[in-house]
């Protein structure tokens, strides 16, 4: 008897044990419920960003493209507390070496740069040098040979290949099934990359026929247009342009209207989505276009820049790569899409 009422008594207390702590669970839950938990990671994710500083060097300001990832790293910079300043290389690559060479030697030195390469090679070596000082080095849609802490941007392969399969399809039996391509800079990422996928296609398709292949040196209009006129004395019967990009590729557009070939020679070019592909396409300068959305690419930056500032491991010792998915529009796709504008950036 005295056995069986310890053992009552022991299993009292174990019962009482468990409904306190039940109870104490209970509480806690209501607590969560009805009032206000701490995220433990939130003070330390905006305290990290405190007094850090971020560097953008394009190309060139005043496009599309630049102001608009300019105008979303901003925001972000001034959202989450940290400095962001713009160094513009005016399309001139020279001035681009000095601007990392003395972003290098800055006493403090940037926390975050993140650069627009004109070509390939020029910047690379300095992109090397700046992650072995401790910068993070983050490239934009047009990336050098180097491979860095981040890239945010297009596939410029894969754009090529785009162009290419559709210029194929469109340039098939009854046609010429000749095509001209227009090149940027020789050693410009959206030159070298982009052939790539040109040539990834017409190399399975030698039926169609390049009559021409040319630089437009540094995205310049005029060279675009001259050369198209000039092709298209030599080739009327021309099926097809693919061009480097969408603001050249305007006065591409423009010469073949001014032939009189509109709808019969077709121009098929890139760019950021923006209101140039709306006005090209409205004008019918363009008939096929490949978009690689800014708003998504400067949501891909922001994303890369907070990474680097969060980050412990060494700068170039991981790397990523974050390729932005493209969007095809044609003349059809006018009446449903809406391009971006610096406006509606927010």
């Amino acid at each position: 008897m005295i056995a069986d009422t310890k053992t009552f008594r022991w299993g009292l207390k174990s019962l009482m044990a468990i409904f306190i702590a039940s109870t104490s669970v209970l509480a806690g839950l209501a607590y969560a419920q009805d009032g206000a938990i701490k995220d433990p990671a939130r003070a330390q994710y905006y305290e990290g960003f405190k007094g850090k500083r971020v560097v953008f060097v394009p190309v060139f300001m005043g496009l599309d493209l630049t102001e608009g990832w300019s105008k979303m790293m901003g925001i972000q910079a001034k959202r989450l507390g940290y400095n962001y300043e713009v160094r513009n290389a005016n399309f001139d690559t020279s001035a681009g070496v000095q601007i990392l060479t003395q972003l290098l030697s800055e006493k403090p030195k940037p926390d975050v740069v993140v650069i627009q390469n004109p070509d390939v090679t020029s910047y690379a070596k300095l992109e090397k040098q700046m992650e072995e000082a401790g910068i993070y080095v983050i490239q934009m849609n047009m990336k050098s040979l180097q491979s860095t802490t981040g890239f945010a941007g297009a596939d410029a392969t894969v754009i090529g290949e785009v162009q290419a399969e559709w210029v194929v399809k469109q340039c098939g039996p009854g046609t010429s099934r000749k095509v001209l391509i227009l090149n940027g800079p020789t050693t410009a990422p959206w030159t070298v990359y982009m052939q790539e996928g040109y040539n990834n296609v017409l190399n399975k398709n030698p039926d169609i026929k390049v009559v021409s292949r040319q630089s437009i040196g540094n995205y310049d209009s005029s060279k675009a247009k001259s050369i198209t006129e000039v092709t298209l004395k030599q080739h009327p019967d021309l099926c097809a342009v693919m061009g480097v990009w969408d603001i050249p590729d305007l006065a591409t557009g423009a010469a073949v209207k001014d032939a009189g070939l509109s709808g019969k020679v077709l121009v098929s070019t890139s760019g950021g989505g923006g209101e140039v592909a709306c006005k090209g396409l409205q004008t019918k300068a363009f008939d096929h276009y490949v978009s690689y959305d800014v708003p998504g690419q400067s949501r891909d930056v922001n994303d890369l820049i907070q990474m680097a500032l969060q980050t412990k491991d060494q700068p170039g010792k991981l790397k990523v790569a974050h390729y932005t998915p493209l969007a095809v529009l044609t003349q059809a796709d006018l009446a449903t899409h809406q391009c971006w504008t610096l406006d509606s950036l927010k």
